[in-house]
């Protein structure tokens, strides 16, 4: 990660406070009505450039400005409840490549999404053109496991692993690495809505994590360093079989206190 500093401009500052006032780390001061970072070892969250309503306010290292704006954009809340409720796992894919383009704006949904701290601790890696290598590796993996998971898993039991037991032939995975597994599972979440808004269809394969995350050589494959774990593996593709009906789920369970 690159170095970043917190600069303000004295002869932009008219003293207003909001960024003393929105700063969770409590590291801004106002002294002759100008504000002043008091250190530079705060979580860098931006927070401070966002608010100044002068633009008074920036930091240095990144490869992008802030885009301005007027107001946030606010999805329709009805819309979005309805995309939440026909969603499906998708396990039969069309034999049709997902655009690079696309994988760019799904990996942005994951890069925009807040992390603990501002940690910004989460990776990507695309599995496309040699995809069969990194699945051979894990069916392999799995194989050797599968007599010892079907002594304490029913579902083992009738479970066959065929070589595309892991990506369903899919044209494209995304695998997301963490160090932090609530900050790659809420990037996954955005990942996994974006990919849907391009109209794809969505695996995630937990199986493919347990074997990135345990087996030594496909880590080795994959480059993962020791303290960096897969949190979600994305399976994506266009749909190849079509749903009618919304899936039925428990009522929820809530407690007001």
């Amino acid at each position: 990660m690159k170095e970043h500093r917190i600069e303000v401009d004295t002869a932009k500052c008219i003293g207003c406070g909001m960024c003393r006032r929105d700063c969770p780390a409590s590291n801004i001061s106002i002294t002759n009505k100008k504000a002043v970072i008091e250190s530079q070892a705060c979580i860098k969250c931006g927070h401070c450039v966002a608010v100044c309503p002068k633009a008074a306010v920036s930091m240095t290292g990144f490869d992008e400005p802030p885009m301005e704006f007027k107001k946030p954009t606010v999805l329709d809340p009805q819309q979005l409840l309805d995309a939440i409720r026909t969603r499906r796992t998708i396990r039969q894919f069309k034999n049709q490549p997902v655009a690079p383009e696309v994988i760019a704006q799904i990996i942005e949904a994951g890069r925009l999404t807040p992390s603990g701290e501002n940690a910004q601790d989460v990776s990507y890696i695309v599995l496309k053109d040699h995809i069969e290598r990194y699945e051979k590796m894990a069916v392999r993996f799995f194989r050797r496991l599968l007599p010892f998971a079907r002594l304490v898993n029913p579902m083992a039991k009738n479970k066959e692993i065929d070589d595309h037991f892991f990506f369903n032939k899919a044209p494209a995975v995304i695998v997301i690495v963490a160090k932090d597994e609530i900050n790659g599972a809420l990037a996954a979440s955005n990942m996994a809505l974006m990919a849907e808004a391009n109209g794809l269809g969505v695996l995630y394969s937990g199986f493919f994590c347990m074997a990135a995350n345990m087996s030594r050589s496909l880590r080795k494959a994959l480059g993962l360093k020791r303290k960096n774990r897969v949190i979600a593996t994305l399976v994506l593709g266009y749909s190849g079989v079509t749903y009618h009906r919304t899936a039925q789920k428990e009522t929820a369970k809530i407690r007001f206190l």
